[in-house]
């Protein structure tokens, strides 16, 4: 805990049996009081080797749901064992769970309710091997948000994230896409309720292990976040009223 604060990490798996480990040591359980693994019905060992490593909480899905899908059952499960502070990781060690510390004291100290751990300050992702393609599209579509939703972000589309459990809760994310543009979703909904996002610098690493998705998903993606933003846009002018933003409660 820090200032009384639960904190709770959350771990959306697919095929992460090589590198879970490696994350999972990586957190600072002098803080961390729970982690929750949600295995999207990988075709490898990655369950086990969370039961190997002494994870309490494990849910594996069926079938697969998807990106977005997984994140559903990881806030669920967070908030339902009474976390106070969410943290989602990849466990792909992509992203260093050694920002866990600063990123949650952000938040236990009440300065912002929400912060995203951000690949392009510092320059992290192409010093980390952010494909050139990829660091461009990122950038033009940080541009359009952050001009349509009216924000100064300097990426969108980090997979390393900490909230409140009242902003989790604030939102309805069961009406979000079960793709990676659920991401995305999530910020407008935040947003769209008022809330402030704190940026922290975050190194990042690209190697065979970790995830990543290719050209023809990166343009479906790519498609999903003109749409979120757009729409964000029009339904603060009040031109179209989007499921997106009804309350949870």
């Amino acid at each position: 805990m820090l200032n009384g604060k639960k904190i709770v990490i959350v771990l959306p798996a697919y095929k992460a049996e090589l590198t879970l480990e490696r994350t999972y040591k990586e957190i600072p359980f002098e803080i961390v009081d729970d982690v929750v693994l949600v295995d999207d019905n990988s075709p490898d060992g990655t369950v086990e080797m969370g039961k190997k490593l002494g994870i309490k909480h494990i849910i594996k899905h069926e079938t697969n749901k998807g990106y977005g899908g997984n994140q559903k059952s990881c806030y669920k499960k967070a908030l339902e064992i009474g976390a106070d502070i969410v943290i989602m990781l990849h466990p792909d060690y992509q992203y260093t769970p050694k920002l866990i510390m600063a990123m949650s004291s952000i938040i236990a100290n009440e300065l912002y309710p929400v912060v995203l751990a951000s690949r392009i300050l510092g320059m992290g992702a192409l010093k980390g091997g952010m494909p050139m393609y990829k660091y461009v599209f990122n950038r033009c579509l940080t541009l359009f948000e952050n001009i349509m939703i009216g924000a100064k972000l300097s990426e969108y589309h980090t997979g390393y994230r900490a909230f409140t459990a009242d902003v989790i809760r604030a939102i309805d994310f069961t009406h979000n896409s079960d793709d990676f543009v659920f991401d995305n979703e999530m910020i407008s909904q935040i947003f769209m309720n008022g809330n402030e996002i704190a940026e922290v610098t975050c190194p990042t690493k690209y190697f065979p292990e970790a995830s990543s998705i290719n050209f023809k998903r990166s343009m479906k993606y790519g498609r999903g976040v003109l749409r979120v933003s757009i729409t964000h846009r029009l339904h603060k002018w009040g031109l179209i009223k989007s499921k997106l933003y009804g309350s949870s409660k």
